[in-house]
């Protein structure tokens, strides 16, 4: 562990009540500090997306806590919960979720639009500096159907990036590119930890992917267990 946890997770557990009640993670313990690539990885239907959720505060967990930067989050406010992700967490997913209408930097431009810290001078700037550094300076300004599904990709990671987030957390973000803008995605999360110290979380079916991250955990029904299957 390389230093205070960014997010600790203690005793997690989620619930979905109903006629037939169905437990998504029970009884998880994990700490991710600065400087750490994480993956999580198991079978379909697991619960390690609904793990990744719930660090990401977009999900509350039934019992347990999550602790972003050591603040309890399970019991405030929705909003507070929502400042916390806007401030301290970036978020990339399988499907890239750019709004088609907007280009690339528009896009990028969104989250540092919603915490309005910056003026509008200096957020083009930093969405620039942002996508140039991930090799898009030539297309800030397509929409996303002029680009293809990599750097889509791209375009969401720089996204994530907007507002300078201590953690990112990424659910299958190489599951729909073929195998050179994998690798492209993957030398960016690793840059991230590599040089700028942050923390990065994801989730994989790539075992290959999964093997080259600095810890692996595996959850299977909905428990974290090690790499040797023991729970």
């Amino acid at each position: 562990m390389n230093g205070t946890p960014l997010i600790r997770a203690e005793n997690l557990g989620r619930v979905i009540t109903g006629e037939v009640p169905a437990t998504l993670i029970t009884g998880a313990d994990l700490a991710v500090a600065p400087g750490t690539f994480l993956a999580i990885t198991g079978p379909s239907g697991s619960g390690k997306s609904s793990l990744l959720y719930l660090l990401g505060l977009l999900d509350l967990p039934t019992t347990g806590e999550v602790y972003v930067e050591g603040r309890a989050t399970s019991r405030l406010p929705e909003d507070a919960r929502a400042a916390i992700r806007l401030e301290k967490l970036g978020f990339v997913f399988q499907f890239h979720f750019l709004l088609p209408e907007f280009t690339a930097l528009e896009n990028v431009l969104l989250p540092m639009r919603a915490l309005g810290r910056l003026t509008g001078a200096a957020m083009e700037a930093r969405g620039l500096a942002l996508l140039g550094s991930l090799g898009l300076e030539a297309h800030a300004r397509k929409r996303p159907d002029q680009l293809s599904g990599g750097q889509r990709q791209r375009v969401a990671i720089a996204r994530a990036l907007a507002n300078d987030p201590a953690v990112l957390l990424a659910d299958e973000p190489t599951g729909n590119l073929d195998t050179h803008s994998t690798e492209q995605v993957f030398a960016i999360l690793r840059r991230l930890v590599d040089a700028e110290k942050r923390a990065v979380v994801i989730v994989t079916h790539d075992l290959a992917l999964a093997a080259r991250a600095d810890r692996q955990v595996r959850v299977v029904d909905g428990r974290i267990v090690d790499e040797a299957g023991q729970a």
